[in-house]
């Protein structure tokens, strides 16, 4: 992003530390405030949208969220967007080449000659994530605040997830679910083996994907450990199916992360969004 006087500037000289997060997709928003000094969640809102959307009706409900009638507020010392789409593609970082971009995406996802690709570097994993962020999005927010951070989904869910399993060596396989859609990464002996994300209507989409990509990477169900979480509780029918199938299911709390879990039993914030606050 070009950089200029800026209101996250400007809040920071007026002692302001209040820090915005907000995850975009075409199935829906979540935005989240924290008080960086008191360390609480001053304010967290979330659609979700009843149909796939599309970057122009994504972008005019982002509006109405960041306008005059919402809680969220206007003046922040910090800005992060995550963009959570399936247009990615990750790439071992000996192979990234900066100049190539376009060619790591052109397989796997429909890019326009116009559109702005960017890139994310996974820490300790030697892994690039190369991927197409809303560029209408980012454009409204930095008219709106000025200079501000933007990562994709997948760098947070991996880059979290990895910390998270730093001491353990057997395989393990999470999904985060959401309403619509499930990302799903598989870890063992430390590394990531897998990410992707999928969209599904039913529970038994959301089983297809899991025991169809779990074949694919030669998993032994009888032995993986699936940690299920987001929107998903024990007897949900998506747990239940998949207690069927897989050995071991759990669903999983986060641990070590910036703002206590404990204290969220009853919020629906998204995972990715408290990773980042």
């Amino acid at each position: 992003m070009i950089e200029k006087t800026t209101d996250i500037a400007q809040s920071k000289t007026n002692n302001i530390f209040r820090k915005l997060s907000i995850q975009v997709g075409l199935n829906g928003l979540s935005f989240c405030v924290l008080d960086t000094v008191s360390n609480k969640i001053l304010a967290f809102e979330k659609i979700t949208f009843k149909v796939p959307s599309t970057p122009y009706l994504m972008l005019k409900e982002l509006k109405n969220m960041l306008g005059q009638k919402s809680n969220i507020g206007s003046e922040f010392s910090e800005v992060l967007v995550i963009h959570k789409n399936n247009m990615f593609s990750l790439v071992p970082k000996p192979l990234f080449n900066a100049e190539e971009l376009p060619n790591y995406l052109k397989f796997n996802a429909k890019i326009m000659a116009n559109d702005l690709i960017a890139h994310d570097e996974i820490p300790n994993q030697d892994i690039v994530n190369v991927y197409v962020p809303y560029t209408n999005v980012n454009n409204y927010i930095f008219d709106l605040f000025g200079e501000f951070e933007f990562k994709h989904s997948g760098t947070v869910l991996i880059s979290t997830l990895l910390n998270q399993n730093r001491i353990s060596d057997q395989t393990v396989c999470y999904i985060q679910v959401s309403e619509k859609d499930m990302e799903m990464m598989v870890v063992s002996n430390k590394k990531l083996l897998f990410y992707n994300q999928f969209e599904y209507q039913t529970k038994e989409d959301f089983l297809y994907y899991l025991l169809f990509s779990m074949e694919q990477l030669q998993l032994d169900t009888r032995k993986v450990q699936l940690k299920l979480f987001g929107n998903i509780e024990e007897g949900d029918s998506i747990y239940e199916l998949c207690r069927k199938y897989i050995e071991y299911v759990s669903v999983f709390i986060p641990g070590n992360l910036p703002f206590p879990y404990e204290e969220l039993e009853d919020e629906t914030i998204d995972f990715s969004i408290l990773s980042t606050l």
